[in-house]
């Protein structure tokens, strides 16, 4: 009996241990996230067309094509999201779109993807 409270006793522990971890893990990549800064390029300087942008912050990658038509973004695709748990940041393309700027809010619990769309945006129509 002793030795089945003695595991479960150190089972307990390492499982806490692991969620500690976890939130301290997960809070500094929101924390990292959140510092990355975003610019809208000047769309006057960007001619009609299809362009592609991507963006990496750990564990997550997106990759999107941007549409500009008139100095205006007519409409982002998301081509690849490996997310984690963010998929609903994409929303976030229909507030880029309706605003016509990346200056948006990032989706509650989901900044990390947030960042990474809006960066991607970004890289794509200043390249």
């Amino acid at each position: 009996m002793k030795k089945s409270k003695k595991a479960l006793l150190i089972t307990f522990f390492v499982a806490l241990f692991l969620l500690i971890a976890g939130k301290i893990i997960i809070g500094n990549m929101v924390r990292n996230a959140q510092n990355i800064s975003v610019s809208m390029p000047d769309l006057q300087n960007v001619q009609d067309g299809n362009y592609t942008g991507e963006y990496s912050i750990v564990p997550v990658h997106v990759k999107v094509e941007v549409s500009v038509s008139n100095h205006q973004i007519t409409n982002i695709s998301i081509l690849q999201h490996d997310n984690g748990l963010g998929s609903t940041a994409e929303s976030i393309i229909n507030d880029v779109m309706e605003e016509q700027s990346l200056d948006v809010d990032a989706v509650s619990g989901a900044t990390v993807s947030s960042k990474c769309i809006l960066k991607a945006v970004e890289n794509a129509i200043e390249n």
